[in-house]
């Protein structure tokens, strides 16, 4: 049973913001031939917003797994968690971070949750994971 799940979509001012790829584009290719120039133009802009789309990691904590992406660790593995925003998220990201930990970042998800790892054959002390809704996160690991 899926307790919690969340999908780190990009910002719409992200996707607005590939719109950049389509002048570049037409600078490019314009020189060569006007139709081509078109054609490559919006093929690049249709590639980069499936790109953006299909790279959004899913982070769900189900019965039996903690889910980042593609990485799982067993409930069973998992510890103490904690619930970081602002700048005691920022804190965990930059300062604080341990470089033996696994993270999953996104830089437009201003939350993170910090899990530990009780594995001890995993050199891996914790997952730190960005999330829009840290708490959530938190409560469902420890129910």
């Amino acid at each position: 049973m899926t307790l919690y799940r969340e999908r780190l979509w990009a910002p719409p001012a992200l996707y607005l913001a590939t719109a950049l790829v389509i002048p570049a584009t037409l600078l490019v290719f314009l020189p060569i031939s006007v139709l081509a120039g078109v054609l490559v133009a919006i093929g690049m802009e249709l590639a980069v917003l499936v790109l953006l789309w299909a790279l959004a990691p899913t982070i769900e904590v189900t019965d039996t797994e903690f889910r980042a992406g593609k990485a799982r660790l067993p409930r069973s593995l998992v510890g103490a968690a904690e619930a970081f925003e602002g700048g005691a998220a920022t804190e965990q990201r930059g300062p604080a971070l341990d470089a033996r930990a696994w993270t999953l970042f996104r830089g437009y998800v201003r939350g993170v949750v910090r899990v530990e790892v009780r594995d001890d054959a995993d050199p891996t002390p914790y997952w730190l994971v960005s999330v829009r809704q840290p708490t959530k996160v938190v409560e469902a690991l420890r129910s």
